[in-house]
């Protein structure tokens, strides 16, 4: 084996470090060597020392003598980083959520990470496709509620014969199962629990190369390298390694607070402390990377719920240490801080938890935003989601600032402003559309199919003329009629008019999905 000078292995065909019989002496190279590390094993380089020609070498500090017998066409080269890189030894577990009751009534007929987001995604295609970009290729998710359309996404659009092919890897929706046994009689009843339920997957011939897991979340928008985020895991020899974040005081708050020390270990957790365990959760945010600047606004560590465990510890945490725990932010993380190696792992980049309506509402508008601070639009690291095959959107005579329109729609002599447009949306004349996301359709409706249900008195899907709406989230299949306006001038926050279509939550009102809004109707 020989490590050059830019860390690069070269392996023999017998794949091992050879003696010096019968080699010749081109064969020997000296090479420098890295911080004295092999694959994370400290070397005692002082007691290197080799024979060439007669003369004995001794090998100094970060120097390594190195043979490769000189085999043509078998020797290969690995990179060492790429080494702690391999994706084939990591797997992603993402979690379906729970009944997403603070995102209802979006959620009322489909899971949380099955909720549309930017026009043309669903919130699951955020994590699949970091999987997918980071070369991740062996992906469970694990769903409860709600669950036949996230299913029918994923089959859609991540399967092996018309999706996001994953050469020798595997996506697999796992619902929750009541099983014989007294522990099988249960659904999941937290984050932690859900894994535990599924432990015997590391049983499985296609898990015996895999030494990490990732934890992550179904209801998340950012962008991230996992694999870069895995490879600090090992560098650094954590048992649990958490992606976290830096926070200030406005926001500190509503997340878990880790307190580290000089070298980024997790000290303590406190999840969501208020008053004076708040301010006692301050650390010194520089240790992570940031500038002295950044660290005085930012005085906090919040927890992502992103976490990357050592198989073994993860096991041993879920099935021996902490059987009963069903959390991970909560219990299990906390509880082990003092036993296990914990470590911070910085993502100092836009992130954003979708599970309020308001939430929402607001991380869908922001990518309407110049810069935006999220983008699908990334070349290097596309977001993934179903082909669809639908057509460019046709926009007749329409005013289009500061918004997004997906494909397939069709607009005509309207204005839409700071708005989010999803597929298949049919907007009619001298409409006007203003801080609103619309979630698009389903299905198309044909000329002679609108025309029949105009002619009838009833209303298409879409929006009718001379609507005004602003501050809305209308979902998919909505049908919307003419001269209608959805404005919410009394400024309510909260109301439940299911019978009539609509709900109001955070101020933001809600249009139901397959809902009819009547002619001339004031919300």
């Amino acid at each position: 084996m020989a490590v050059s000078a830019d860390c690069r292995i070269s392996l023999s065909a017998a794949g091992q470090l050879r003696g010096a019989t019968g080699l010749a002496g081109r064969n020997w190279r000296l090479v420098k060597f890295c911080n004295g590390e092999v694959m994370g094993m400290k070397l005692k380089q002082t007691q290197l020392q080799q024979s060439i020609g007669g003369v004995t070498k001794t090998v100094r500090q970060r120097v390594c003598m190195s043979l490769t017998a000189d085999v043509a066409g078998e020797a290969k080269l690995r990179d060492l980083e790429m080494e702690k890189r391999d994706p084939r030894t990591a797997v992603a577990i993402i979690l379906g959520g729970g009944a997403g009751t603070r995102l209802f009534p979006l959620t009322k007929r489909r899971a949380k990470p099955a909720v549309p987001i930017g026009g043309s995604y669903r919130l699951i295609d955020v994590p699949m496709s970091n999987c997918i970009n980071s070369g991740i290729n062996k992906v469970y998710i694990l769903t409860q509620f709600n669950s036949a359309s996230l299913n029918r996404h994923l089959a859609r659009a991540y399967n092996f014969g018309n999706g996001v092919t994953f050469g020798d890897g595997y996506v697999e929706a796992l619902a929750a199962t009541q099983t014989p046994g007294e522990a099988g009689k249960r659904w999941f009843q937290g984050t932690a629990d859900a894994v535990r339920q599924f432990h015997w997957l590391f049983e499985d011939a296609r898990s015996k190369e895999i030494e990490d897991v990732l934890i992550l979340s179904g209801d998340h928008l950012y962008r991230m390298d996992y694999m870069d985020f895995v490879q600090n895991h090992r560098q650094s020899g954590a048992d649990i390694t958490i992606s976290c974040l830096p926070m200030d005081d406005s926001r500190a708050s509503d997340f878990g607070l880790m307190k580290i020390d000089n070298k980024g270990r997790v000290l303590s957790f406190s999840e969501k402390p208020k008053g004076e365990d708040l301010r006692a959760m301050q650390v010194d945010t520089t240790v992570l990377g940031l500038s002295k600047d950044e660290a005085e606004k930012k005085p906090y560590i919040a927890s992502m719920g992103v976490y990357v465990f050592k198989k073994e510890i993860l096991l041993n945490l879920l099935r021996w240490r902490f059987p009963t725990a069903n959390d991970f932010g909560s219990e299990i993380i906390p509880a082990s801080a003092r036993e296990f190696f914990i470590k911070a792992y910085l993502f100092n980049d836009y992130w954003e938890d979708i599970g309020t309506i308001r939430s929402f509402f607001e991380a869908n508008l922001a990518l309407t935003e110049h810069p935006p601070r999220f983008s699908f639009y990334d070349a290097t690291k596309p977001m993934y989601t179903s082909r669809r095959n639908l057509p460019p959107s046709k926009i007749d005579n329409s005013k289009i600032i500061d918004s997004i329109i997906s494909h397939g729609s069709f607009l005509t002599n309207s204005l839409i402003e700071h708005s989010v447009v999803g597929i298949r949306s049919r907007i009619n004349s001298n409409v006007h559309l203003k801080d609103t996301v619309m979630l698009g359709a389903d299905f198309y409706e044909t000329d002679v199919e609108v025309a029949s249900l105009l002619a009838e008195g009833r209303v298409p899907v879409g929006i009718g003329e001379n609507t005004k709406i602003k501050e809305c989230i209308i979902d998919k299949n909505a049908r919307i009629g003419k001269n209608v306006i959805i404005a919410n001038s009394e400024g309510v926050q909260e109301a439940d008019r299911s019978s009539e279509g609509f709900y109001i939550r955070s101020g933001v009102t809600i249009i139901l999905k397959n809902s009819v809004i009547q002619d001339g109707t004031v919300i």
